[in-house]
């Protein structure tokens, strides 16, 4: 019988290396301290010295002895103890396996073949993960993962754009992208478990074993099928009949699934109560918005002036629902409401801005002369008044509120690329719930006319030539809520603010709501417009006063921005039916 080699405890090699470092060290010393007296050789020596304190105290040692201590000078490591706890359970496990197959050695069959390769594989997993968890390679296998996972979104990526050359019908609207990408996803996977499912059958092939076998049975199974053909026929008949009735089944079981996966994908599955509440919820933070900006002039008293920079004040209760949705699932009204406060918080923002202006102005004083008489030698005084010019401060709070809208709020939220199709999707589809919040339609209705011919005489106008170039750069542009520029789009009293301050007819009205522009304006009878007037209307959603504004263009035509920016006829039964006044810029 051969000699084991035997295996020297962990802790003895670590002292063995620790003694061989000392020596090594003790020997620089003493030639260091054999070097001649003067700088140039002390300098060396002590060279040499640092040299070899530097190797020793960058050798880190990760050794464990077999009682799981720590070994002496080896680094840091906390876990050691875990780690111990951890490998021993792996190590009796390892042996268990070893001792099971070896007693049944003597019988070796496919089965046997099988515990052996089951043994293995075992051992290799406990020992990978052991070593894995508590080794630097949990770095590189984490970084793999990374790796792969960005591998598989890049692969993803590149079938659905090709996807999207190949058919670009499918890019028509969010649902038939979402839609497209799920199934995608589906090939992808399945791609992926055929590669993996045949590099195991090629591994399986290599046994010889298992293929001698496998050889035999089919030859019996040959000759049994020579000589029970009938039966077979038979046999084959019935299991065929069994394979249509199946496939039909699982055809209709695909299909019901696929139908319960798209009707789940595109609706909200929170309850009705839920979603209510939760806009119920967003609907009082914005109330309170309102009234804060409301009671300013009262809160902060003591300025000469007091001027408004304000956006609307409202939230399309869709979007809120589709974003909470994409988040939380079948969410509760309580479980949402630190969301809320956040998607508020980055929607609306309310800034009040002290500016101090010096100015002049004139004063009248009274000042007293002196008049002698040369005659009688008597002095008189007279009273008079007079003027002057003098500077003042002038105090000013600018009140501004921004809306960016909760669309834009959803793109700012850290969405993945499946969660923003999908909440387009729910945009699309309203959740399958349009009778959720009502008829609540922001983006009224537009794109009837991109493209309306001015009467000429119209432009004769120059403050409404200069108005209608501005306007006409953003046809086409979409409604967004809370939009005040080109860069954001707009919605309908920041459309019109923008094209009235860049229009070039020295006005300023700031970013102001439809019921804040006719502030700027006098209100005149509709027989009296003319083009360059604003028009006003009430109702189109839920709020007081003026609640979406247009720029009239004569004709009974405007320019406004509905879905999207485009001219509209004011002679429609929904204009009519929502009209309010007529305003002229001041």
């Amino acid at each position: 019988m051969e000699k084991k080699q035997e295996k020297q405890p962990v802790g003895q090699k670590l002292r063995r290396e620790r003694e061989g470092a000392d020596n090594t060290l003790r020997q620089n010393r003493q030639k260091a301290e054999k070097k001649p007296e003067g700088d140039a050789g002390k300098k060396k020596a002590q060279r040499k010295l640092i040299q070899a304190e530097t190797k020793k105290s960058k050798k880190k040692l990760h050794f464990v002895d077999p009682e799981g201590k720590k070994a002496p000078g080896s680094a840091k490591n906390p876990a050691s103890a875990a780690r111990a706890m951890t490998h021993t359970p792996a190590a009796a496990v390892s042996g268990k396996l070893h001792q099971a197959v070896n007693s049944n050695n003597e019988d070796r069959n496919v089965g046997v073949d099988a515990a052996h390769f089951t043994e293995g594989t075992a051992e290799g997993t406990v020992h990978a993960a052991d070593h894995m968890v508590y080794s630097h390679k949990l770095k590189k296998y984490s970084k793999a993962q990374k790796l792969e996972a960005k591998t598989d979104k890049a692969n993803i990526d590149a079938m659905f754009q090709e996807a999207m050359q190949n058919n670009p019908g499918a890019a028509s609207n969010p649902f038939s992208r979402w839609r497209q990408r799920q199934e995608i996803k589906k090939q992808y996977a399945a791609m992926k478990a055929g590669q993996d499912a045949a590099h195991t059958g090629a591994a399986a092939k290599g046994s010889k074993r298992f293929t001698d076998t496998l050889k035999e049975t089919g030859e019996r199974l040959l000759q049994f099928v020579k000589n029970h053909s009938h039966i077979i026929i038979l046999m084959l008949c019935a299991g065929l009949m069994v394979l249509v009735i199946s496939g039909m089944v699982s055809s209709c079981s695909m299909m019901m699934n696929s139908m319960g996966n798209t009707i789940l994908g595109t609706s909200f599955t929170a309850e009705d109560e839920d979603l209510q509440g939760a806009d119920t919820d967003y609907e009082a933070l914005e109330t309170a918005l309102r009234n804060s900006i409301n009671n300013i002039e009262s809160e902060y008293p003591g300025y000469d002036e007091y001027r408004y920079n304000l956006a609307e004040i409202g939230h399309n209760p869709y979007e809120l629902a589709a974003l909470l949705t994409v988040q939380f699932e079948n969410y509760t009204r309580s479980q949402v409401q630190a969301e809320l406060q956040r998607i508020f918080g980055e929607q609306y923002e309310l800034t009040l801005e002290e500016e101090v202006e010096i100015r002049t102005r004139t004063e009248t004083r009274t000042g007293t002369s002196s008049y002698t008489d040369p005659e009688t030698g008597e002095t008189y005084e007279e009273d008079y008044e007079y003027e002057v010019e003098v500077e003042y401060e002038y105090y000013i709070l600018n009140v501004t509120l921004t809306n960016t809208g909760i669309g834009v709020v959803a793109r700012g939220s850290g969405l993945t690329d499946d969660q923003l199709e999908r909440y387009d999707v729910l945009m699309e589809t309203r959740g399958n719930r349009d009778d959720l919040f009502g008829d609540v339609n922001f983006a009224v209705p537009g794109s009837e006319y991109l493209d309306y011919d001015i009467p000429g005489e119209a432009l004769t106008d120059e403050k409404f030539r200069r108005m209608i170039e501005e306007a006409e750069k953003y046809l086409g542009y979409p409604y967004v809520w809370g939009g005040s520029s080109p860069s954001t789009s707009f919605d309908c009293s920041g459309f019109v603010s923008w094209v009235i301050n860049h229009s070039g007819n020295g006005w300023n009205v700031g970013r102001s709501t439809a019921n804040g522009l006719m502030g700027y304006c006098d209100i005149i009878r509709k027989s009296e417009a003319k083009p360059g007037d604003l028009i006003f209307f009430q109702g189109t959603y839920n709020t007081s006063g003026a609640s979406h504004v247009g720029i009239y263009v004569g004709g009974g035509m405007m320019i406004h921005c509905g879905n999207p920016i485009s001219y509209a006829s004011i002679e429609t039964s929904y204009w009519q039916q929502h009209y309010y006044c007529m305003g002229r810029i001041r």
